[in-house]
């Protein structure tokens, strides 16, 4: 029974994942969002549960990148279509790019375990997914392409050799104070034009703070 308490939590998250997809049939994209945030939260317990008991496995990870890529690459891509993307030519395209992106993703990821190590190399599928839900629960419909724009961003972002701390290893990319102030600053004054986006701000300042942070380190290196 012990061995199989992880992955309860780990089907969770694919739980939560479906009913996020479920509640954006019905149009109610906010809690559909909601779903994705705790999806999330499954995702991130599901590891520390494992290592508790002492039972990590291969079946696990194996189990838990699948669970991701409905959770935050189907689920958010579809949301985003329901939310603007199906007013666009290609809208759903872009909204099959994002959930491929996720799953390229978390295929590299579950390959280069034993080589990447520090630091994660591309945005994570939670946060890019996070990202899009939370922009989605927001409400907020931007003019033009800037929304189709963004989804394929993010998109590109899981896909990229951008590198985000992962907040445990010793010999990843070092966080940088001056790429942190101006993700922070950034995240700050969205708060400050809309309290609303306290769900999205976390996400998004994650997202940006790694090209930052990689940018910057790109000019320390030379």
């Amino acid at each position: 029974m012990r061995n199989a308490i992880p992955n309860i939590v780990t089907a969770v998250n694919l739980v939560f994942g479906m009913f996020a997809i479920i509640f954006t049939f019905q149009g109610e994209l906010f809690n559909a969002a909601l779903f994705v945030v705790a999806a999330m939260v499954a995702d991130g317990m599901d590891g520390r549960v494992a290592r508790y008991f002492g039972v990590s496995s291969d079946f696990g990870k194996e189990l838990d990148s699948l669970c991701d890529v409905v959770s935050f690459g189907v689920a958010p891509a579809i949301m985003a279509y329901v939310y603007m993307l199906q007013e666009f030519p290609g809208g759903a395209l872009i909204a099959a790019a994002f959930a491929i992106c996720g799953a390229l993703r978390l295929a590299r990821f579950n390959v280069n375990t034993g080589v990447v190590k520090g630091y994660f190399m591309g945005l994570p599928i939670p946060a890019a997914g996070c990202v899009v839900a939370t922009f989605v629960m927001l409400g907020v419909k931007p003019t033009g392409w800037l929304f189709p724009l963004m989804v394929l961003v993010f998109a590109y972002l899981m896909v990229s050799t951008v590198r985000y701390p992962d907040f445990k290893g010793k010999d990843g990319e070092p966080i940088r104070v001056i790429p942190a102030v101006i993700s922070v600053a950034i995240g700050a004054y969205i708060l400050f034009i809309t309290f609303n986006a306290i769900l999205f701000v976390p996400f998004f300042v994650f997202a940006i703070f790694g090209i930052f942070n990689t940018v910057f380190g790109m000019f320390d290196r030379q």
